[in-house]
């Protein structure tokens, strides 16, 4: 990649936003910890300093080593970044008199300046910040304001180094995906050339290197993520690629029997093994979320591991891990990023397991997965398919898992998603599921008095599943979704619908 950015991540909740926002310029970047910087610096054509939950003023702020940086390379800095470089060289960060957070417009900007170029006074900005910048830093020139902030913007003159004080990267600034396309397009004179296309041809370059003749074992769970990941694979070592499709007794109704029927004429050798009871049995009495993730981890492990000892020089296991599953797991290539929950295929392998891990995808989001699949030719309908959790119903069974509740939860999600589908709702989903709680509610059913589950219906919409809002559907939906729930589902007599974002919320219960 001879057009990266660095995007170094200081714990900002809006850092994969800066990344989401760089790729839909077609420019590749990457993410690193401000205080792990790559080795090889010259990789990247520009930099990006990150928002921070900390203050430049407190003992605990986080300080970048920008030697090899500043003045060398095209540097935007964003919040925090803006704030750092301003208190560390020779300008004046102070607290707010208030929170400066939410919507704000600018009312200055310097004139003939390339970085505000198709930028007018009162486009919108999205601030949030505690501190701001009383004088800027020695040699900086005044690029813009609000009014409230009176240096919003500014640059060090005699380099090509430009700091904000707002987020481009979020929605609420209207121009802020101008202002990075200025920066990095016009100022550091970054090619767009980080296409699907491009994608597809330097992964499998690379997969044929790194892979030669050697033997790979791959999970196929009939989602957009391993499936696209499966044909990467096929394109780069052929019949070299086994895949595996597990049936870990929690997947969707009936979704063992069709996920195979997919893949028939797809030009892939996939075995499925069915190890439901396996599963299930290791999960007796478990109800801790993180706890039952990790059995369904391990177990899923051993299962590949004796699948791979039936397949003969197996060297490494392909995975479909994407970009928010490496965030969400561990802070950003351990940076200061907040961990929100682990992931099943994240993480490496056990000692036991003989098998390297490859994972073609891990760099991407969901929307540029399916657009690599695309590229590929990949069934249109396929690609569509909501996001399904690896640890399958366990994550969405609250409480201890039983055979009895995945088949009533299996019951309730193909009636629901059946129902989108027929309703034409499906494709204007992100993502959609039900939730068996762990309660129990009283109900009359004929002339009987009830005392039986409550689900909960769950459908986001999203881009790239960072963040989500729920979906308002049709209430004439959902009260013949409910009925028909309640009436066909033997032991459920109450259904709710969830309306929560994330954030706050996350897109899943557990």
């Amino acid at each position: 990649m001879q057009n990266n950015v660095l995007i170094l991540d200081f714990g900002s909740q809006y850092t994969q936003l800066i990344a989401r926002r760089v790729r839909e310029l077609n420019i590749y970047c990457e993410i690193h910890p401000y205080n792990k910087l790559p080795e090889n610096l010259s990789d990247f054509k520009a930099v990006v300093l990150s928002g921070s939950p900390f203050s430049v003023r407190g003992e605990d702020a986080p300080h970048p080593d920008l030697s090899e940086i500043r003045g060398k390379k095209p540097l935007l800095a964003v919040c925090y970044g803006a704030q750092y470089l301003a208190h560390f060289s020779g300008g004046e960060v102070a607290p707010s008199n208030t929170r400066e957070y939410g919507r704000a417009n600018l009312s200055f900007i310097k004139d003939g300046e390339e970085f505000f170029n198709g930028i007018s006074v009162g486009s919108q900005v999205w601030m949030s910040h505690s501190d701001t910048i009383k004088s800027l830093p020695t040699g900086a020139v005044l690029l813009a304001s609000t009014g409230d902030v009176a240096n919003a913007a500014y640059k060090i003159e005699n380099e090509e180094t430009y700091a904000i004080q707002f987020h481009p990267e979020v929605y609420h600034s209207t121009d802020g995906k101008q202002l990075l396309d200025n920066f990095l397009i016009g100022i550091a004179k970054i090619q767009p050339d980080w296409t699907p296309n491009s994608f597809v041809d330097t992964t499998v370059n690379e997969l044929k290197e790194k892979l030669g003749d050697d033997k790979v074992v791959l999970g196929l769970s009939g989602g957009v993520d391993s499936t696209v990941a499966a044909v990467l694979l096929h394109k780069a070592i052929g019949s070299n690629l086994h895949c595996i499709f597990v049936n870990n007794g929690l997947l969707r109704k009936n979704e063992f029997a069709s996920v195979l029927q997919q893949y028939e004429g797809m030009g892939l050798n996939v075995k499925g093994v069915d190890a439901s009871a396996r599963f299930l049995e290791a999960l007796a009495g478990e109800s801790d979320p993180e706890g039952k993730r990790k059995i369904i981890g391990r177990v899923f492990i051993e299962v590949f591991d004796d699948e791979a000892n039936q397949i003969e020089d197996a060297k490494w296991l392909a995975q479909g891990t994407i970009y928010p599953d490496v965030i969400e797991s561990v802070s950003v290539n351990g940076g200061p990023s907040a961990t929100i929950k682990s992931h099943h295929n994240v993480g490496g392998l056990p000692d036991f397991m003989k098998l390297k891990v490859v994972e073609p995808l891990k760099m991407l989001f969901k929307d540029e997965v399916r657009r690599v699949g695309g590229s590929m030719g990949l069934d249109p309908e396929l690609l569509g398919r909501h996001p399904f959790p690896g640890p399958g119903l366990a994550i969405r069974i609250l409480g201890d898992i039983t055979p009895e509740k995945v088949s009533i939860l299996q019951e309730v999600d193909a009636i629901f998603i059946n129902g989108l589908k027929e309703n034409g709702l499906y494709d204007k989903v992100w993502q959609a599921g039900a939730i068996l709680l762990p309660v129990q509610s009283v109900g009359v059913m004929g002339d009987e008095r009830t005392y039986e589950k409550c689900v909960a219906l769950r459908a986001v919409e999203s881009t790239d599943g960072m963040t989500a809002d729920w979906v308002n559907l049709p209430y004439e939906f959902l009260q013949k979704t409910s009925n028909e729930i309640i009436n066909k589902v033997k032991g459920v007599n109450r259904v709710v619908y969830d309306i929560s974002s994330k954030p706050p919320a996350t897109i899943e219960w557990e």
